[in-house]
């Protein structure tokens, strides 16, 4: 089994399975809820995670479905549900952190979307011009892998970075914006002598939320200083990986020190 199949395959498949993990926890740990991040904000959370999971169990379909314009398809289809469902979702799920009885302001809701569903119809309409073909990346058995080669009849960094500088906005500008807004509520927590452990089961939210976005940033670094192809954006699915393993550490740690009186 070649690399290019691993990674095509295994990665994103093991990325999809430990977010759908994720969201069990959540359910799981649903008596702390209130504590933690609120009743509205944790159920927002949960749906979040297994947004995730579904986003990225399927890249697959990208390259196993077929030449041009299958692999153009699928890539919009799932960028444009990262970037105007899923990253809008995270982002307004943290603002229900608000302390308010209804949660965050339906403004806030309403920005968040529309910012990101604007973002997604930029991104598909540039990648309907970057890709016009596509091309064998590996062969293993009877499975043919495709992939889309980008920017091959038409050469502009201007489309390049309207590319990048979407993806900057949703999901890498939402996600470190909800990052911020955890620093915020870590410092700003009132309870600290009561439980201890919330404001570290925020920090590493809080990274989690950094390195997903971060990995979105060196993938397109990556681009810009080397060839423009989708397959660097394997980059993220590592991210996605590691900020998987915080927000775990940040479900499973109690929200005080001998919580026995809790469960």
């Amino acid at each position: 089994m070649n690399f290019n199949f691993i990674v095509t395959f295994f990665l994103p498949f093991f990325a999809g399975l430990m977010y759908f993990f994720m969201a069990l926890q959540v359910n799981r740990t649903s008596k702390f809820r209130s504590i933690m991040f609120g009743e509205i904000g944790f159920r927002k959370l949960e749906t979040a995670f297994i947004l995730f999971g579904i986003y990225f169990i399927t890249r697959p379909l990208q390259n196993i479905l077929g030449s041009h314009p299958w692999p153009l398809i699928v890539n919009c289809t799932r960028q444009f549900f990262l970037m105007a469902v899923i990253s809008p979702s995270i982002l307004v799920a943290i603002f229900h952190w608000v302390p308010t009885p209804s949660g965050a302001p339906h403004s806030s809701k309403f920005a968040a979307y529309t910012i990101g569903v604007l973002m997604g119809t930029i991104f598909s309409l540039i990648n309907s011009i970057a890709v016009t073909e596509s091309k064998i990346i590996s062969v293993w058995g009877n499975i043919t892998i495709y992939d889309s080669i980008w920017f091959h009849s038409v050469s502009s960094i201007q489309l390049v970075l309207i590319h990048l500088i979407c993806q900057l906005v949703s999901p890498v500008g939402f996600l470190l914006l909800a990052a911020a807004y955890v620093r915020h509520r870590r410092h700003d927590y009132k309870l600290t002598d009561v439980y201890n452990l919330i404001p570290t089961k925020w920090r590493y939210l809080e990274a989690s939320l950094i390195i997903f976005g971060f990995a979105f940033i060196i993938a397109g670094v990556a681009a810009i200083a080397g060839t423009y192809y989708t397959y660097l954006w394997t980059i993220y699915f590592v991210g996605a990986i590691i900020s998987g393993i915080f927000v775990m550490r940040s479900i499973n740690l109690p929200p005080r020190q001998a919580p026995n009186d809790l469960k």
